[in-house]
C-alpha cells in the first residue's frame, strides 16, 4: 500500500508546518532546501519563469532529499493540473480561488472518479510503472494534500460555501493580493488587512480547517507578525532572498574586514 506522505499526516493530526519558497532555475537550489529541514518546500509556478521540465527537476531533487514538496499551479487551470500531478507531488495550491464552484472544479480536477475527473496518466508519480498504479489510482485521493489559496475578498465572503468541499486540505492565505483586492495593495500589514485575516482565520478554525499564510518576508519582524494570527502553516523566505542577504552580509564583511584592513 502507498503511504500517505509525512506532510500529509502533520494536516490530519493539526501540526504547525513551516516552509520556504523556490523560484529560481538551478536545481541545486531546490536540493539544499529540501536538505535544510524544512517540513516542506514549495515550488512556484505562477510568477515564476520555470519550464516543466524545469519543475520536475526541482521536484526529484526535493523529494531525494526525503522532503514532501508542494506546488502551486500557475492558475486553476486543467491542463496544468495534470502536468504538476503526474510529476509525482505531496501536495498542489490553486491561486486565487474566489467561488465555492472554482474551488469544485479545480479539486475535482485532482481526483480520480468517482471522487473528481482526473484523467489518468501517472509517469513520474508511479516512477513510470514501477509503483504499483493500482495502488496509486485507490490511495491518491488520501495522499495528496490539496490547497486553495484565499487572495481575494470575494472568497472571504464566500468562505462558508467554500469550506463546504471536503478534499481541501489547507486555506492559504496570500496577504498582498488579498490587501489589493481591497484597494488596499501594498498594504497587507495594515489594520484592515490584518482584522480581516484574523477574522477569517478564526472563522476557518472554528470550522475545523487548517490555516496558512503565504508570507512576503522572512525577516523576524514578518514572522512574528503573522505567527500572531497563529495559522497552521506559515511559509517565509525564497531562494532569492537567501541569495540577496547572503551576498548583501559578505560584500559588508569584505568591505569592513579586508578593505579597511
Amino acid at each position: 500500500m502507498i503511504e500517505n506522505s509525512t506532510l500529509k499526516q502533520k494536516i490530519k493530526s493539526g501540526k504547525k508546518t513551516v516552509g520556504m519558497y523556490v523560484q529560481l532555475a538551478d536545481i541545486s537550489v531546490s536540493r539544499i532546501a529540501g536538505l535544510s529541514g524544512y517540513d516542506f518546500v514549495w515550488v512556484d509556478t505562477e510568477h515564476s519563469y520555470m519550464s516543466y521540465e524545469t519543475l520536475l527537476s526541482h521536484i526529484i531533487a526535493i523529494r531525494s532529499a526525503g522532503t514532501p514538496v508542494i506546488v502551486r499551479a500557475p492558475q486553476n487551470d486543467l491542463t496544468a493540473t495534470k502536468k504538476i500531478l503526474e510529476m509525482g507531488v505531496d501536495g498542489i495550491i490553486f491561486p486565487m480561488i474566489r467561488t465555492a464552484e472554482e474551488a469544485e472544479l479545480a479539486i475535482s480536477n485532482t481526483l480520480y472518479p468517482p471522487h473528481g475527473t482526473r484523467g489518468f496518466g501517472p509517469m513520474n508519480a508511479v516512477d513510470y510503472g514501477l509503483k504499483n498504479v493500482s495502488e496509486y489510482i485507490d490511495y491518491e485521493h488520501d495522499t495528496l494534500c490539496r490547497f486553495i489559496q484565499i487572495e481575494h475578498k470575494d472568497a472571504v465572503e464566500n468562505l462558508d460555501d467554500i469550506m463546504k468541499n471536503e478534499y481541501i486540505d489547507g486555506y492559504i492565505f496570500g496577504p498582498n493580493d488579498l490587501a489589493g483586492s481591497y484597494g488596499m495593495m501594498g498594504k497587507p500589514f495594515s489594520p484592515e488587512i490584518s482584522k480581516i485575516i484574523k477574522d477569517t482565520s478564526e472563522k476557518l478554525h472554528s470550522n475545523g480547517k487548517y490555516t496558512c499564510i503565504a508570507s512576503g518576508g522572512c525577516t523576524p519582524e514578518i514572522i512574528s507578525h503573522w505567527a500572531n494570527f497563529c495559522p497552521d502553516m506559515l511559509i517565509a523566505g525564497a531562494d532569492f532572498d537567501f541569495v540577496r542577504e547572503g551576498a548583501a552580509k559578505n560584500l559588508c564583511n569584505l568591505n569592513s574586514i579586508f578593505k579597511n584592513k
